[in-house]
């Protein structure tokens, strides 16, 4: 590998030569560089009149050789070693340059992108060409050694996570023990690691948002907010949120280039291994910023998919689960490197073979066709049973509301059931339907009424998820009346109204009524709640937990089945 990188157009063919050269030099695994190394390094940025770096592996040989700074010819992330917060990347960087200032933060901050073993900047005295019968060793002036150091504290200064020496000669540098000082730093690494006891395999996660013009602060703090309970449901670990305030998206990268950097380094040092978007990203947006990042890169959609996977426990959930997921998956194939080129290349690979991209979307595609016809059986099934139930004459109510408002916790406090509850983001996706007895308004008779809970709703709901489950939803449409539950004790109580009613206006079919209930009333404050009686005075104000105002809301249903009921 004789690839020369960064700013080399321009070189005469024996300047490039000389860089090419560099390759061919092996240092000892135990040293930083060697007198010989700096010469031919110094000679070199001597002779094209600009800086040069080698980037070097622990077992001295030359991986990379570059023209211009450490910033200019850094290692893309993707391409680096990734060991984790406790190991450094295993490469150490030497570069050359045409003064004796020390090394500027751009190019420390080069190092820490790239979690560099260690940074040795030989600075040298002197500009032009580099003078025939001249030893190099005459341009070195001084040398300079940077590393990185633990940091627990992120709100701490980026220039506290690195440490350069003063000015040294360049013997004191090929001194050093490259071996002790690595081994060091790579037990005070994981020593703090250890520390910060992280659960093996969960994602540590950096949060993404970006506030638009079209979105107020609340809004954004609000999605952020309900983002990092999503990652949290999904069993990831949020170590940091960072935010931008653009006029619109980035169509590259979504925020400025300005952050991309700052995020790329807050990947470095928490030790990050995913960062989670909160809007729908491109395919080329992804790949843009996982290479930037170096670590994976998911939007919101792809959390709720993921938490979806995890929540499905019916066959009829799984299946709607994988064809939401497979649906998003086919247009993100694209433009995913090398691994998708053509299986070959020349003689022997040409004619009617296919690329093994072809073939996943092929096969994906084949996928998706079978998971549509099972899911349009699941509606056939689903619609029969719906077909007996009104033959029985029995009323229907969907209790519907944005995710985590109580439903579950609700129809066990109505019906004695045993439908799972808990306090987390979508604990339902399969739909349960039960019994319940309610005083007939007109007779005061009891009549009997059927309940059925379903998944829950949240902002931006994914449209794959949509048309996935919407064998699920279609419980929504076809039920004679609708139960909106909503959870009064969240500050964007309001929000999710609309999100809820905005969902419910998209539905191919027009939903019946709708009974507004306001659940967690033990949890919310009095201003919140003479807010809520102010603006929907024909609302109902419950408990579910503590099964406070149930008996007005059975009353309550029993007039929303009779009005549905009625011709008008």
């Amino acid at each position: 590998m004789d690839t020369i990188y960064g700013n080399y157009k321009g070189l005469k063919t024996n300047q490039i030569k000389q860089l090419k050269k560099l390759y061919h030099q092996r240092l000892p695994g135990d040293r930083l560089t060697t007198p010989e190394f700096a010469q031919s390094l110094a000679a070199v940025a001597t002779a094209i009149d600009d800086s040069v770096c080698a980037y070097i592996n622990r077992r001295g040989q030359v991986i990379r050789v570059g023209v211009g700074t450490p910033g200019q010819t850094q290692i893309p992330p993707l391409e680096l070693p990734r060991y984790g917060a406790e190991r450094l990347c295993g490469i150490r960087c030497i570069t050359a340059k045409l003064n004796d200032s020390p090394p500027k933060e751009s190019s420390l901050t080069a190092m820490l992108r790239q979690r560099l073993d260690a940074l040795v900047v030989i600075t040298l005295t002197g500009t032009g060409k580099f003078r025939k019968g001249g030893g190099a060793t005459g341009y070195i002036k001084e040398a300079y050694l940077a590393h990185l150091l633990p940091q627990p504290d992120f709100k701490l200064d980026i220039k506290d996570y690195w440490t350069v020496s003063e000015s040294m000669s360049l013997e004191a540098v090929t001194d050093e023990d490259f071996f002790d000082l690595v081994e060091g730093l790579e037990a005070e690494f994981e020593r703090e690691y250890i520390a910060q006891q992280v659960e093996e395999g969960h994602d540590l996660v950096i949060l993404v948002g970006l506030q638009t013009d079209r979105a107020t602060e609340q809004e954004s703090t609000s999605s952020l907010a309900e983002l990092a309970r999503l990652v949290d449901t999904a069993g990831g670990k949020v170590l940091q949120t960072i935010t931008q305030k653009r006029s619109r998206s980035h169509p590259q990268t979504v925020v400025g280039g300005g952050k991309v950097q700052e995020i790329a380094l807050r990947v470095q040092t928490l030790g990050a291994t995913l960062v989670v978007f909160d809007r729908s990203l491109s395919p080329a947006q992804i790949r843009n910023l996982e290479m930037q990042f170096g670590v994976r890169v998911v939007d919101r959609t792809e959390v709720i998919l993921d938490i979806f996977a995890q929540r499905a426990q019916s066959s009829a959930g799984k299946l709607q689960v994988e064809l939401a997921q497979l649906e998003y998956m086919l247009p993100r194939l694209m433009g995913r490197g090398k691994a998708m080129s053509r299986l070959g290349g020349g003689i022997g690979t040409r004619g009617p073979g296919e690329t093994k991209l072809e073939t996943e979307r092929r096969t994906i595609q084949k996928r998706i066709t079978n998971l549509q016809k099972e899911v349009n059986r699941l509606q056939e099934h689903r619609s029969r049973l719906r077909q007996q139930r009104q033959k029985q004459e029995v009323p229907t109510i969907a209790i519907v509301g944005y995710t985590n408002a109580g439903k579950s916790t609700l129809i066990n406090a109505l019906t004695n059931a045993e439908v799972y509850a808990a306090d987390q983001l979508f604990a339902t996706l399969d739909p349960t339907t039960r019994r319940l007895p309610v005083p007939d308004p007109v007779t005061e008779e009891l009549i009997t009424i059927l309940m059925t809970d379903t998944v829950g709703f949240i902002q931006e709901l994914p449209p794959s998820l949509v048309d996935a489950f919407r064998a699920t939803l279609e419980e929504v449409t076809e039920a004679d009346a609708l139960l909106h539950v909503v959870d009064l004790s969240h500050p964007a109580w309001e929000n999710q109204i609309r999100s809820v009613m905005k969902i419910l206006q998209e539905m191919p079919i027009a939903v019946g009524p709708i009974l507004l209930a306001f659940n967690k009333l033990d949890r919310a404050t009095s201003k919140t709640l003479a807010k809520a009686k102010d603006e929907y005075p024909l609302a109902v104000f419950i408990s579910a937990s503590k099964r406070l105002g149930l008996e007005t809301l059975r009353q309550k249903l029993g007039e929303l089945v009779r009005y549905a009921e009625s011709p008008n």
